[in-house]
Formats: structure tokens, sequence, C-alpha cells
């Protein structure tokens, strides 16, 4: 019979070893924001922010980690308690206009502008091809597909979610056309879906057929409008990186294009 342990005297604790504990992790330090980040604040005041994202960041910070919006949201506060906070999506390849919250109250008012389709959105691209017309319309519904081989896509599909988007041609070049598309849903990747049904995938996206090893995919979020109280509108400049191709399709800085579609006055 295994003899008992000895108990401890009253008043006394009983102390074990403790086991050796693993090294506290590091703290995440925050990325610092760019030194030219002032620089792409489109539009500021009390409750709305309007910054000009760079193509190829994402907007919020993946799995994998690496540099997202998020990591500069608190550089954007500029003397409020809370930094800004996005209110619609804009994906991490598309360069230009995005809307972010300053309080509470305005970020659930543009998430249901945004929601209900009352943000008047309006996008610049240079596709590969050249349109037969020079305006028109696609209503392609479309759905998510996966598979192991080659991951996650959006495609058009008869059982998707409903999709439209009405575009116009500002300008062609050889081989290439500068295109307005304005969508009226909101869907993931719609706009470079519906311009590869169009046989015009855009400049750079690999994905949807516009493939090209060394230029990033030349599409922009060109000019917002929020039918606000007041309302509230800005237009972002043509990337660098795009501005060979939008030149060679007729573009020219600071020139104007008409109300077309996509008209970005105020409401």
């Amino acid at each position: 019979m295994p003899a008992r342990q000895p108990r401890s005297p009253p008043g006394r604790l009983r102390t074990r070893h403790p086991s050796p504990a693993s090294p506290p992790r590091p703290a995440r330090l925050p990325a610092q924001p760019p030194p030219g980040l002032a620089a792409r604040i489109l539009l500021l005041d009390d409750t709305v922010l309007i910054l000009d994202k760079p193509a190829g960041l994402p907007v919020h910070r993946g799995p994998s980690g690496g540099p997202s919006l998020e990591d500069w949201l608190p550089a954007l506060a500029l003397g409020k308690r809370r930094p800004p906070q996005p209110a619609h999506r804009l994906d991490t390849d598309t360069a230009g206009c995005l809307v972010l919250g300053r309080t509470r109250p305005a970020l659930a008012e543009l998430g249901a502008l945004f929601a209900a389709g009352r943000a008047r959105k309006t996008y610049w691209a240079i596709v590969s091809g050249e349109p037969r017309a020079d305006r028109g319309e696609i209503d392609l519904p479309l759905r998510k597909v996966s598979t192991r081989a080659t991951g996650w896509r959006m495609e058009a599909h008869p059982d998707g979610q409903p999709a439209r988007t009405t575009w116009r041609v500002l300008g062609r070049g050889e081989g290439l056309a500068w295109l307005e598309l304005r969508p009226h849903t909101g869907r993931t990747h719609q706009l470079r879906v519906h311009c590869a049904a169009l046989g015009c995938p855009i400049l750079g996206d690999a994905r949807y057929g516009g493939v090209s090893a060394t230029q990033p995919m030349h599409l922009m979020s060109q000019a917002i409008a929020l039918p606000l109280n007041p309302p509230r509108h800005a237009v972002a400049p043509v990337p660098e990186a795009f501005r060979p191709a939008f030149l060679a399709c007729g573009w020219k800085p600071g020139g104007s294009h008409g109300p077309g579609i996509g008209a970005v006055s105020p409401p």
C-alpha cells in the first residue's frame, strides 16, 4: 500500500515548482504610415474622410499578415479619439477613392448609404482589346467558385447574384481602350468579370484574362459622390504607374470628359 503524502501544516500552503513558461510574444508594432499619407486625403471634414488608396494595399489585415490600410488608420484619426473606419469595400488591387467614417453615427449612415446603392461610384479602367460599341450595359449574375488547383474566383452564372454595370469608352489606343465604368450593384470582382465578359479584360488582371507579368491591374475608383447633407464628392488622380497606358488612350492630365454616366457633381 503506497505511503500517504504528508499534509501541509495548518496555515501553510503547499508550493509547486512552476513549469518553464514560454517566452512572451512580442507586441505587434503598427506599421509606419508612408510619408505621403496626408497628400492622399481627397476630402476631410468632421465626419467623413475620403482617401486615395494605393493599388496593391488591402483595406483589411489578412490572415498571413503584411501591410494593410488598418495599419494607417491611427495616423488618420487627426484629432478624433478613434481612428476612422472604412464604410465600404475596395479590392486590394484597385486604386482610388475609399470613404471612411470619422464617427460612429457617420459610419452607420455611410454604411446604410452604400448598402442601399445610393453612393454614386465611377471607375476608370484600361482594358486589353477594344469594344465594338462606344457604350453599353452588362447585366450578368455572378457567383463564387473555387477549386483546389486554382483557388477561388467569380464567374458569370444564371444562378448567381444580380450584377449590372454601365460602361462607355473614353478613349482608344492600339489594342487598348479606356473605359468609364459605373456599377449599379456591388458584387465582388464585378467590374473585372464584366470587362472580361465584354471580351476586354482589364490590363494587368491575370486572374480574369488580362495577363501581364509586369503591369499592375489598371482599375481605379476615379470618383465618388455621396448624397449626404451636405453632399460630398471627391475625384482621385490617375496613379503614376497607370499613366503610360492612359496617355496611350488619349487621356490628358486635368482634362474633362463630360458628364456621361459617371458625373461626380454633387447630386
